[in-house]
């Protein structure tokens, strides 16, 4: 016979399909209470922007899925947990694992605590493999991604497969918040412009998966590399968010008929990184915030407040870096080849600390995510595990030409630029002054010219690189 109340505390879990902490809940007990609670007493670093706004739409879902029975609290989860406990005379509580280095040193703690009252449980609801199973025959952690994914992941125990059970919510009478009252949302118009092409929830992630299962995963291991085309699936902000499981895609994916080994094993592979990104952050917990290699920690940055705003507002003067920083603050989200060029633009042309960049995106992105940002950033910086080397420099111009070859995504975001011949597009200041004429066009009026030479500022860059290898 099944006991009457236990409580499901949601995180980033977002979601009722293939949760096991409510699955396991589900089968011993009638009623389950969900909770939220928003934590902005121990979080490091405290949620940005665009986060809040993604949030604020999430609850909103989950809510009314719930039939307005979620609890909604805010504050430290110690004393929220225990008044729900008591109130209820609740038996059990359980919640899904967070791998972010804040939440675990906070919950373990609170599970300190909370056994002494009731039981409580954990379960793995965001990741394939737990970052404390893959490990090396040493039994020391992967440094390097190919040797972690295909010797570690893939000859590990298969993912769990996804599966859901009937959850009863119980209808209640505990004064909860109003998720208004969380104060996520700033009231600015940027929000519902910046939400306009989205929609928030576990059912719309379903429904992106299925359409990219469709009509964008064909081609995917060279057409994910052209930011205008469809073969991205852009459920990195479900994903991180827990709307959708890394599991349900994993057996989706094994599923697919019709469909190319190839661009199943890249799309596999980019989860692949996504673990790897968790993996780094569990045994690195310094990730977010100090050099993995520890000899850039003399690397000598510089400290360019003026060319780093004109970076984030997308007015460099280089075409392609500007419609990937205009993509991100209009959209709440950048495809991932941009995010390479403007990360290497950022680091190695302008010289300035990831730290700055890892922090902009964190705050304008709605899949900011602690592992993967800290973790890409430190890639392209050369300064992580596994990162290309920081003198290998992107040139903007080549890769807008190959990746953006009829100028579409450019012209998107960058539409000042739509009258300029393709030829300089990627390179409005090499166009010749009769040609801006016709098209009434003046750079540094219409456009800014470029805020760094790129033949100088790579030179600038590895000179500073080889400094580094001197002293080091």
């Amino acid at each position: 016979m099944k006991k009457k109340i236990a409580i499901h505390w949601f995180r980033y879990d977002l979601r009722i399909f293939d949760n096991p902490s409510l699955n396991y809940l589900s089968n011993k007990y009638e009623n389950i209470v969900g909770v939220y609670i928003f934590d902005d007493i121990n979080s490091d670093p405290k949620l940005g922007s665009a986060s809040k706004v993604w949030l604020n739409h999430s609850l909103e879902y989950l809510n009314n899925k719930l039939n307005g029975n979620l609890i909604i609290l805010k504050g430290n989860p110690k004393e929220s947990l225990e008044k729900i406990i008591n109130f209820f005379d609740v038996q059990e509580i359980s919640w899904n694992r967070c791998y972010e280095p804040w939440m675990i040193k906070r919950d373990i703690k609170l599970k300190t605590f909370l056994t002494k009252k009731v039981k409580t449980q954990s379960f793995n609801g965001s990741l394939l493999w737990e970052p404390w199973e893959i490990l090396k025959n040493d039994g020391t952690p992967y440094k390097v991604y190919t040797p972690f994914f295909k010797r570690g992941c893939l000859s590990a125990s298969k993912p769990r497969p996804p599966k859901s059970e009937k959850i009863n919510f119980f209808k209640h009478n505990f004064s909860s918040m109003n998720i208004s009252d969380l104060g996520l949302l700033e009231s600015k118009k940027w929000e519902s412009e910046i939400l306009s092409e989205w929609k928030v929830g576990e059912s719309s992630s379903i429904k992106i998966m299925r359409s990219f299962f469709e009509n964008g995963i064909q081609d995917y291991s060279e057409g994910r590399n052209f930011p205008i085309k469809k073969n991205v699936s852009r459920l990195s902000p479900y994903l991180h968010w827990g709307q959708i499981s890394p599991n349900t895609l994993w057996y989706e994916l094994n599923n697919l008929k019709n469909v190319k080994d190839k661009d199943i094993e890249v799309f596999k592979s980019e989860l692949g990184w996504r673990e790897f990104a968790y993996y780094l952050l569990y045994h690195f917990p310094y990730l977010q915030k100090k050099n993995l290699k520890t000899n850039f920690d003399n690397f000598q940055w510089l400290d360019d407040q003026k060319n780093f705003k004109k970076w984030s507002m997308g007015v460099t003067g280089i075409p392609i870096v500007d419609a990937g920083m205009r993509e991100l603050w209009q959209t709440g989200y950048m495809h991932n080849r941009p995010r390479m060029i403007v990360s290497s633009f950022l680091v190695k042309n302008l010289l300035i600390h990831w730290n700055m960049g890892e922090q902009w995106f964190w705050d304008c992105l709605f899949d900011a995510d602690a592992a993967s940002n800290s973790a890409s950033w430190q890639w392209v910086a050369g300064t992580g595990t596994d990162s290309t080397p920081y003198f290998r420099i992107f040139n903007p111009v080549t890769q807008g030409q190959k990746f953006d070859p009829h100028g579409d995504y450019i012209r998107k975001y960058v539409p000042e630029l739509k009258n300029l011949p393709l030829k300089f597009l990627f390179c409005p200041w090499e166009c010749p002054s009769d040609t801006l004429k016709n098209i009434n066009f003046e750079l540094g009026k219409d456009y800014p010219l470029p805020i760094v030479d790129l033949k100088e500022s790579r030179e600038r860059a590895l000179s500073t690189y080889n400094l580094l290898r001197q002293k080091s």
